[in-house]
């Protein structure tokens, strides 16, 4: 073999040297990372949630409570009770994190058999983005809708003539605990709850102190003016109260706040025929064991059906 090198032929040289892009690469890591961080970061500052595990019950009570405001609106003249809010510890949320559910509720009465009506004519006053609609299940007519940021609110017949609303917020973060109405009916803050026992009523963040007042028609209602027709209705049963007022309060979605005030009475069962010359008019209910009337711009509704006689004053939204 010849080792003359033939003209035009270059020998080779051996292998060439790699290009030396470990330094670009890595910067190209780095600012990827950066930019991740940056979107993750605006992301959770500016983008809604998506899931109701991103939302506290803190942020999620004031909805809640507009929800029970527009529920209220929407039953209008019929007798109605607010119902003390309940925050439920226990619920998963993930298999190393617990939550709570917020739950409030309004009792409604109306003639036995009229049940599907004032659901559906709560349905139709309901906000349109709701979506709200009733339909038929297992146990009877049912109303659903969404109240927004993952609030639910149905609405049930628990017996004959007795409709029950809820606004639930599923289970959620606890945060700083369910706050209550933003502002008592006189504009003071209602005082925070952090923390409630399983299953307890949220009472010392469901409502406004005794002494504020309520809105009802386009008109304050002084408290004191609510309590005593309580006072007179008590009187006229030949009973005295058995616990403390107990007030729960919602805002009404065009202003004013919608508020009752509940009693117990003692046991059950009682004679209502002495509440019939306190009725400015018709009563709203008659029944042997309930009865409801007009006393002002206030409904006082009596329940006998329970093992204590329960006292309501309830003032409603503007029209």
């Amino acid at each position: 073999m010849s080792g003359a090198v033939h003209p035009g032929y270059a020998p080779p040289t051996g292998p060439s040297a790699p290009r030396r892009r470990l330094p670009w690469l890595l910067a190209a890591t780095v600012a990827w990372a950066v930019l991740l961080g940056v979107l993750t970061w605006w992301s959770a500052r500016e983008d809604p949630p998506t899931v109701r595990e991103q939302r506290t019950l803190t942020q999620a009570g004031p909805v809640v409570d507009r929800a029970l405001g527009r529920l209220v609106a929407a039953v209008g003249d019929d007798a109605w009770v607010l119902t003390v809010p309940e925050v439920e510890r226990g619920c998963r949320l993930t298999p190393m994190a617990d939550g709570a559910t917020l739950s409030r509720g309004l009792d409604v009465l109306v003639a036995e058999g009229g049940e599907r009506a004032l659901l559906e004519r709560v349905a139709d006053r309901l906000p349109a983005d709701w979506r709200a609609g009733v339909r038929a299940g297992a146990s009877g007519p049912r109303l659903r809708a969404d109240a927004g940021e993952f609030v639910a609110v149905q609405g049930r017949v628990t017996s004959g003539g007795r409709v029950r609303f809820t606004a639930d917020t599923g289970c959620r973060p606890v945060g700083d605990g369910y706050p209550g109405p933003s502002a008592a009916p006189n504009g003071s803050k209602v005082p925070p709850a952090s923390s409630f026992p399983p299953g307890s009523p949220a009472t010392s963040a469901s409502s406004a102190p005794a002494t504020s007042s309520a809105a009802a028609s386009g008109s304050a209602v002084p408290a004191a003016s609510v309590e005593s027709m309580l006072d007179g209705a008590l009187r006229a049963l030949g009973r005295s109260a058995r616990s403390a007022p107990e007030p729960v309060s919602a805002p009404c979605p065009g202003g004013g706040t919608a508020r009752t005030v509940a009693v117990s009475a003692g046991d059950a069962p009682v004679a209502l025929t002495g509440l019939r010359p306190l009725a400015a008019g018709s009563p709203v209910v008659d029944l042997p064991e309930v009865y409801a009337y007009r006393s002002g711009p206030a409904t006082v509704l009596v329940d006998g059906t329970g093992a204590q006689v329960r006292l309501s004053a309830s003032t409603g939204c503007p029209a």
